[in-house]
């Protein structure tokens, strides 16, 4: 065994880091990041992490995320490198404030621990609390705790599998949803995926290994096809890069459980970015020079010479240029008709939209503090680079939020109500007039009538002049008049249908409250034996077994996860469980036979119920059956997608 000397290995990324920020960063600045590696160093040097390595490669690398990953200024680099120290050294803010200053006192001081006595739910919202505490002065702090996230769920694997699944729902509860709510969706990305492969590692095996076989399949094709575009573009004046974004595990399990869906039937395991920079194209032709530069009109031209080419899916496109995400994402999406017959995904995008991309909502502080520090370094003076939050307006919108939360919300329901605020996608609807609305994925008519302040007395929406009930889901563009009746009042079945705060923190007091029933077999996931499971201590003292991918567990885990149990969830002769499944394929005489005898003859399952529609030769069938186990779910689904004319086998 080769054995690394950590020391030279952390001094070498703390120079290499040095060399990548030294052109924007002057000498006292690079002096004070040295002199903090050097604190952090000496104050950390009896410690280990649980590797074994030493501790201080944990800081290092958190700072190297926040400088060349986040690229945020010195302050915030220097307290990456401080982040731990008043919580695991006897060390003291104050020493941090007289060495470093009160700027970086204040932004370490966020990110530590507070003690706190008492069960492990309160403990981890009092942490959340503090944490988000600190978004109404300061974006850097809840950047610096990313980081510090990143990097724990990157060397997860030296942990405990309870504590795994601890820190992977934690993160996939609140740190990813955060981090896609900044617009860090390349941190939000491999936060969930690194979540899910602790959370679910049989699954995000088998799904690995499914996308690297497929991108072995498509690899000859799609390079063709862009090359193709590329050689289009360049005839008309026009040179882009190319990027194949390939799904990851995560985003292709979403995209199975949304829909029901198998691997090989899910859409758009990749998207194709088509990327240009509007400060060095030449003219196109039939463009005047000075829109050269406009980045919406030149993807615009773009778009034109596409479908020029290719046949457009039709209502594929998507302007976010002209309505970009509340997180600052721009591009426009298109979906073309490939050479090789297949609908492929376009995204096209300027430099400048993939780099906000990239660093999202802070993009614009990234830049202002360079020119802030630029200009200070000339005038010889200090500054301060505290954030000010009112340059973004969803942070202004969810400070408010937030102190409304922390008013209504004095219990475990806290973090649930700003989970559902930090909405992981979100679209936009308009009113008659044409102003727009923001509102979750998956949004109701009743989330945008208490949005616009109808919410109470609402009785019904048209949608896009169509008359729909109020927990109709809303689509992306969709034109929203809501109708109001002042005999109309809130009832119970209302906060179901609601997904924003706003919404459901109203309705709260109109719902009764569900008691936790003594549960072995989680309600919602409804686990079968040989599934990956994760026991949950109930108050009352009870365990709940959940697969590793419910919701409801995550959210539990998150917050409370001293309360996990390893479980065993054997098969048993006696046992059975209710299923469902769905076939689909080319209708064909005795085609029914053959998937009843399958179930019967072959597996002995008893069918329960069963649905058939045969309609222009399409196939559709829903069957109700008794398991003993996800493995005999499985062979089942196996067994019936072998049959001659069948398509498609969901769960």
């Amino acid at each position: 065994m080769v054995k690394i000397d950590y020391e030279k290995m952390v001094r070498d990324q703390v120079d290499d880091m040095i060399a990548q920020i030294a052109g924007h960063t002057s000498p006292e600045d690079v002096a004070r990041i040295r002199d903090a590696f050097e604190f952090a160093h000496d104050a950390h040097a009896p410690q280990r992490r649980k590797s074994g390595e030493p501790y201080i490669t944990h800081p290092v690398a958190v700072a190297r995320i926040i400088a060349l990953e986040l690229q945020l200024g010195p302050n915030p680099i220097i307290a990456g490198f401080l982040h731990d120290v008043v919580e695991d050294t006897p060390h003291s803010i104050q020493e941090i404030s007289e060495r470093f200053g009160s700027d970086v006192a204040f932004l370490v001081d966020v990110v530590t621990k507070r003690k706190y006595i008492g069960d492990d739910g309160r403990k981890q919202e009092s942490n959340f609390r503090q944490l988000l505490k600190s978004l109404q002065y300061d974006i850097r702090a809840v950047l610096i705790k990313l980081a510090d996230r990143l990097h724990n769920m990157r060397t997860l694997a030296s942990m405990k599998p309870e504590k795994q699944m601890k820190i992977a729902g934690e993160t996939d509860y609140f740190y990813a949803p955060f981090a896609n709510r900044l617009g860090l969706h390349s941190v939000r990305r491999e936060l969930e995926n690194l979540s899910f492969k602790y959370r679910c590692p049989d699954r995000y095996e088998r799904l690995s290994n499914q996308l690297e076989a497929d991108q072995a399949d498509n690899r000859e094709r799609l390079t063709d096809f862009t090359d193709h575009l590329v050689r289009i573009l360049q005839k008309r004046g026009i040179n882009v890069r190319t990027e194949i974004r390939w799904r990851q595990p995560y985003s292709i399990y979403q995209s199975m459980q949304r829909h029901g869906r198998d691997f090989q039937h899910v859409d758009f395991r990749h998207i194709i970015r088509l990327i240009y920079d509007a400060r060095n194209v030449t003219r196109p032709i039939g463009m005047p020079d000075e829109a050269a530069s406009d980045e919406k009109a030149l993807s615009l031209k773009i778009y034109s010479i596409l479908t020029d080419h290719f046949k457009e899916r039709p209502g594929s496109m998507i302007n976010y240029i002209d309505n970009p995400k509340e997180n600052g994402y721009q591009s426009l999406h298109i979906r073309l008709l490939s050479n090789h017959g297949c609908w492929e995904e376009i995204h096209i995008s300027s430099e400048h939209m993939v780099e906000r991309s990239r660093l999202g909502l802070i993009l614009d502080h990234i830049e202002e503090e360079r020119r802030s520090s630029q200009k200070c370094v000339e005038e010889n003076r200090p500054r301060d680079c505290r954030q000010r939050n009112n340059e973004y307006r969803w942070i202004d919108k969810f400070k408010i939020m937030l102190q409304d939360i922390s008013e209504s919300n004095a219990d475990a329901l806290f973090m649930d109500s700003v989970v559902s605020a930090l909405y992981s996608e979100d679209i936009t609807v308009y009113d008659t007039a044409g102003n727009p609305t923001r509102l979750p994925l998956n949004g109701t008519a009743l989330d945008y009538a208490f949005e616009i302040g109808k919410g109470e007395h609402a009785q019904y929406a048209r949608i896009n002049g169509k008359l729909q009930t109020l927990k109709t889901v809303l689509q992306h563009g969709d034109c929203v008049e809501i109708g109001v009746n002042p005999d109309i009042h809130p009832h119970g079945d209302w906060y179901g249908w609601a997904k924003t705060y706003k919404a459901k923190n109203y309705l709260k007091p109109f719902c009764h409250p569900e008691m936790a029933g003594r549960y072995r077999r989680c309600e919602f996931c409804k686990p079968l034996p040989g599934h990956e499971v994760i026991g949950f201590r109930e108050n009352d003292g009870n365990i709940t077994v959940h697969r590793r991918d419910c919701r409801h567990v995550i959210s539990q885990a998150a917050q409370q996860g001293d309360r996990i149990r390893n479980v065993l969830f054997p098969a048993c002769e006696e046992c059975v469980f209710p299923v469902k499944t769905h076939i689909r394929g080319v209708d064909r005489p005795q085609l029914l036979k053959d998937i009843v005898s399958c179930m019967t003859d072959i597996m002995h399952i008893s069918i329960s119920s069963m649905s058939i529609e045969s309609q222009d030769e399409i196939f559709d069938c829903t069957i109700g059956y008794t398991v003993h186990s996800a493995e005999e779910l499985r062979d089942t689904v196996r067994l019936l997608a072998s049959i001659r004319g069948v398509d498609e086998v969901s769960k």
